[in-house]
């Protein structure tokens, strides 16, 4: 199977889309359920789009645990409607792998359209892979859209050149500034900003010179749950690839890192991918470690010269850009840039 994925048709000003719980289900919960609002309404007001629950998206945390087939119900439910163009997370979790019994793959294949989240979305993002659509990792309802105060400008502004605009991506610069900074999501809290810190940019690790590749990855604990699923993706599928990794904020131990990086090895996977891109550790925790344990695992395989550009903005750190999955993109190591070479979606 190649990794040329369908690409969803555009968003548009007046669009409705669906909000989803596919994973841990706290958008509905009583204390955080004005948070879920917050989002809901950035969609609606920044974005000009109709923002609409699915039958159990707001029944929260406990109920949606309990029941992974009404979170797949909801996912197949809002792909079959025509009437929905996309399809948001309202945010992660650990357990959306449930699911996998309940998905029909031939509804998502005949019924492309925007789907986007991260973190435990990493599954339902190899869902879709599985179906031939290109999705994309980016943010949830719950904390990008839901900023406190307002979204950041970085992210609004790859929300719409990536799923509003049909032209080529193009380059992506790092953000300016980041942020981690935990504030409770309590409604007391909704008129504090997090603390902005400088960035200070992409770093290459490695290599040397212009590679290209297709887009595929995700949240590197999340993938381990996938590894013997049917949703793994062929071998054929990493070959000639870019690929994204990022940690969450779990903050994983750089030895649980540099056992599941070895075991892609193992799997013969980094020896046939063109490049490698992984964002900003989650608090910049364990930031050089991760570094150590990157090119370390590289040079086992003799691969000291596998362009890797380290401390990107996307997956667990604010602002963020967001990645569409089999995208053709671009890692100049000379300048330290990124790019992506094609758009993200088309037009209807």
């Amino acid at each position: 199977m190649s990794l040329i994925l369908q690409r969803p048709p555009r968003l548009q000003k007046g669009d409705r889309v669906a909000t989803v719980s596919l994973s841990w289900g706290g958008a509905g919960d009583p204390e955080i359920l004005w948070r879920y609002y917050q989002g809901k309404s950035r969609l609606e007001e920044q974005f000009g789009l109709a923002a609409l629950e699915m039958p159990h998206t707001l029944k929260g945390s406990d109920f949606i645990y309990h029941h992974p087939q009404k979170r797949a119900e909801d996912l197949m439910r809002a792909f079959a409607d025509p009437s929905i163009k996309g399809i948001f997370a309202c945010i992660g979790g650990d357990d959306s792998v449930r699911m996998l019994p309940y998905i029909d793959f031939s509804i998502i294949k005949k019924n492309p359209k925007v789907f986007m989240g991260y973190s435990d979305t990493t599954i339902s993002h190899l869902i879709c892979l599985k179906a031939g659509l290109s999705s994309f990792y980016g943010p949830s309802v719950l904390a990008e859209f839901a900023e406190n105060v307002a979204m950041h400008d970085y992210t609004a502004q790859w929300v719409e050149e990536v799923l509003f605009s049909s032209e080529v991506i193009g380059s992506i610069p790092p953000s300016n500034f980041w942020t981690s900074e935990y504030l409770p999501w309590l409604e007391e809290n909704k008129g504090r900003t997090r603390k902005l810190l400088p960035n200070s940019g992409y770093e290459v690790l490695q290599g040397s010179g212009v590679v290209q590749g297709r887009l595929i990855g995700g949240c590197l604990e999340v993938l381990e749950f996938a590894k013997q699923t049917e949703l793994w993706p062929s071998i054929d599928q990493w070959s000639g690839a870019i690929l994204f990794f990022e940690t969450s904020e779990d903050q994983p131990d750089p030895k649980f890192v540099e056992y599941w990086l070895r075991n892609y090895g193992s799997q013969g996977i980094l020896e046939i991918i063109n490049g490698m891109i992984w964002a900003k550790p989650y608090d910049e925790k364990f930031y050089e470690e991760y570094k150590g344990v990157i090119t370390k695992i590289l040079a086992e395989l003799g691969l000291e010269e596998l362009p890797v550009l380290y401390n990107m903005s996307f997956g667990h750190t604010a602002p963020m850009t967001i990645l569409p999955y089999g995208a053709l993109a671009e890692i100049d190591c000379e300048h330290r840039t990124f790019s992506i070479l094609e758009s993200g979606v088309v037009e209807g």
